[in-house]
């Protein structure tokens, strides 16, 4: 069984920083594409970051130039750097892994999701 867990939340005052984590577990083969998504109080969904196996991490234009997304394979490991904290990125975090693993002598390739991690920021 293949799961995400996120950690690193929490509470901090306006210009502060948080950094994310978020490890992928099971009979992981290959990760592709691994990224973080955030639920706002309105629930709207939106792209924070995303960084593939190879090349480029792209950033949405709310947090460009203030969190840095970073991946260590060996660690099957995402993280998120948060710097100059805004109230306006206060939301439940969720890190995203596409993924092949294997099961039963079969491989099967999948999106999988954390349960999230709450990051709230004071004003």
């Amino acid at each position: 069984q293949v799961q995400l867990v996120e950690s690193g939340g929490g509470l901090v005052q306006a210009g502060g920083s948080l950094r994310l984590s978020c490890a992928a577990s099971g009979s992981i083969v290959r990760i592709n594409a691994m990224g973080w998504y955030r639920h706002g109080p309105g629930n709207q969904r939106e792209l924070v970051a995303v960084i593939p196996s190879g090349g480029a991490a792209s950033y949405a234009d709310s947090v460009q130039g203030r969190f840095t997304i970073s991946r260590d394979n060996a660690e099957n490991s995402v993280y998120l750097q948060m710097n100059t904290l805004k109230p306006e990125d206060t939301a439940v975090y969720h890190c995203y892994a596409g993924l092949t693993y294997y099961r039963g002598g079969g491989y099967y390739t999948g999106d999988y999701w954390g349960q999230g991690t709450q990051v709230t920021v004071s004003s």
